[in-house]
């Protein structure tokens, strides 16, 4: 139980790391509802855990050589402080890798012990920092490009093609994990397999060690993390922050997993190595940039248009501010468990009580050779002068820490400041976009009104339109029954041989004709035509000023869609004169041959 208490800060950064990038791995197939969560989720478990114990200890062999922690004390607050520190930065917004949290964390350890850290093993561990994102780029080129350029050659059939894109996310994913595992293991478990040692555990069909047994544990903890945890973070991820499609999504997946399985394949390390080539070195590099590095280089492939550089930006602060931020805490952290917990952190012996104990060591053998010799009198006021420098690094050490203390205090308060603009911005933002919405809704609201009167207008104009039509037509029947009832008195007059008959018979026609003449209906038909089309005869005129009262009249009349036979009855003209009155309204109209003149007002 105390042993799994020790290895718990482990199993919760494996968790972590399980929950948040086996989304690199499955994201965008997932988000894209091209594979199931629980099938990516179960592939993805299965082969993180057998990439961890097959080929998880080549990584965390640089990792020993950055510092062993020797004591389970010790490597629980290293665990913890690499597990914290990738908390805060993600809390922050900052790109964090749990790869630069527990490097800063070994050597925070090295500093509070006083173990030697190699500049070289960290210039090593750096470059692959750098290097890392620049491979998922370049491999990325290379592999969007072959894809691109066998899917135009290959014309494959879009039902066949779904399948293919399926069945890959799904390999390439299981290459992903299995990548994942065996090169971020180190990060979980890496810091225990010095202080603990478990006997060799035999399976029957292969026996694991003790390295193995703890990278067994951590494969466990990443893949709870991936089945318990993954899901929203793989949901985000294809959703939001990876709008890629599924061929990009396979490149991008596949890129990592080549990157991972490179920094962590000490069979190819030395393959490179036995031909007189450098080793690559074996050093958990972050899934995530990685994956950036793949998305930038896919961005540069189509232009460099849609890549997002402050992204570089946000990188390069997560790449400093992680590893110092884990080392500084990570040495208050094990300040605290040494002097409060009396806990045994591997702290070697202090320097200064070493130095003294070096220095009357020296004294001693140089007075014994003096007093042999006999070359000259020992001087009673000589003392051995104690080589003081040895105390110098104690100082120097306190010197550094502070100095980073003040570095990390000083970054926090640019970032907890940045935080507090971004926040005012958010809330302005958020204020503005309220102001509009409420604009938004006020000219909806007005828009919809108007659109409501002028249906009502359009509505009224129709009724009067229609009213204006049947008075028209009412005009046009009775004129032609007046007409008709005319002719009729006519041909009654022709047959009456009396002259009384005949005389009311032409004082009744007359009566007629001065009733067709003299129309109120018409008058107060012409009435109503008019103030109807007020404005629009006001355009007209304004447009045409030549128009004569008749040609308006007419117009009018034609607006209402009127055959030339009924303008002439309302008219009482012939509908010849309609005819050659329509001639000359549309010469002095100007309007086309080929466009009829009724469309042309009624458009107008």
């Amino acid at each position: 139980m105390i042993l799994l208490f020790y290895l718990s800060s482990g199993l919760f950064l494996g968790w972590s790391l399980g929950a948040n990038d086996a989304a690199n791995v499955f994201g965008t197939a997932v988000g894209s509802r091209m594979l199931r969560f629980k099938t990516a989720a179960f592939v993805a478990a299965v082969f993180v855990v057998i990439g961890a114990v097959v080929q998880g200890a080549g990584a965390n062999r640089t990792l020993g050589e950055l510092g062993s922690v020797s004591t389970l004390a010790a490597a629980f607050t290293v665990a913890l402080s690499a597990a914290l520190t990738v908390y805060w930065m993600t809390r922050l917004g900052l790109p964090v890798s749990t790869s630069q949290a527990i490097v800063g964390a070994i050597i925070g350890w090295n500093l509070y012990t006083g173990n030697p850290t190699d500049l070289h093993v960290i210039i090593k561990i750096v470059s692959t920092w750098i290097s890392g994102p620049v491979l998922g780029a370049l491999f990325a080129i290379v592999l969007f490009y072959l894809i691109r350029k066998l899917e135009y050659n290959t014309k494959i059939h879009l039902l066949y093609k779904d399948a293919f894109i399926r069945w890959g996310l799904l390999l390439v994913g299981a290459f992903g994990a299995y990548s994942l595992g065996a090169n971020n293991i180190a990060n979980v478990m890496g810091v225990f397999t010095t202080a603990v040692k478990l006997p060799v555990l035999d399976m029957g069909f292969t026996m694991l060690s003790s390295t193995q047994q703890l990278f067994f544990l951590g494969g466990l903890a990443i893949a709870v993390g991936i089945i318990t945890y993954s899901k929203h973070v793989m949901e985000t991820v294809g959703e939001t922050l990876m709008p890629l499609t599924p061929i990009a999504a396979i490149v991008v997946v596949l890129s990592q997993a080549l990157v991972l399985f490179i920094f962590s394949s000490q069979t190819l390390s030395s393959a490179l190595q036995s031909i007189g080539l450098p080793p690559i070195p074996l050093v958990p590099v972050s899934s995530s940039q990685i994956v950036i590095g793949a998305i930038i280089g896919i961005g540069l492939y189509k232009g460099g248009k849609e890549i997002r550089y402050n992204v570089l930006g946000n990188i390069s602060v997560g790449w400093v501010a992680t590893p110092v931020a884990a080392g500084v805490l990570t040495f208050f952290l094990l300040f605290f468990v040494n002097n409060v917990f009396q806990q045994d952190v591997g702290k070697i012996a202090n320097i200064s009580e070493t130095t003294e104990v070096l220095s009357d060591t020296t004294a001693k053998v140089e007075t014994s050779v003096k007093d042999t010799l006999s070359m000259e009198p020992v001087n009673p006021l000589h003392k051995p002068v104690s080589d003081k420098s040895f105390v110098f690094p104690t100082h120097f050490l306190w010197w550094v820490s502070a100095a980073l203390l003040i570095i990390i205090g000083a970054i926090w308060y640019l970032l907890i400041i940045e935080k507090k603009k971004v926040a005012l911005l958010e809330k302005k933002l958020a204020e503005l976009e309220e102001k509009y919405e409420l604009e938004l809704e006020n000219l909806e609201k007005n828009y919809t009104d108007k659109l409501h009167h002028q249906e009502e207008m359009n509505k009224e104009l129709k009724f009067r339109q229609n009213e204006m039509v049947t008075m028209a037509m009412s005009i046009i029947h009775k004129n032609e029954f007046l007409s008709k009832l005319k002719e009729e008195i006519v041909k009654i007059k022709s047959g009456v041989k009396e002259n009384e008959i005949r005389l009311k018979l032409n004082n009744l026609s007359l009566m007629i004709s001065r009733d067709l003449s003299l129309d109120r209906d018409r008058e107060k038909f012409q009435m109503h035509i008019s103030e109807h089309n007020s404005n629009f005869i006001r355009r007209l005129t304004e447009s045409f000023p030549s128009l004569t009262d008749n040609e308006k009249r007419l117009v009018s009349l034609l607006r209402l869609n009127l055959s030339s036979k009924e303008i002439a009855s309302i008219l009482n003209i012939s509908p010849k004169s309609v005819e050659m009155n329509r001639y000359r309204l549309r010469k002095k109209l100007k309007v086309d041959p080929k466009v009829s003149l009724t469309d042309f007002i009624r458009n107008f």
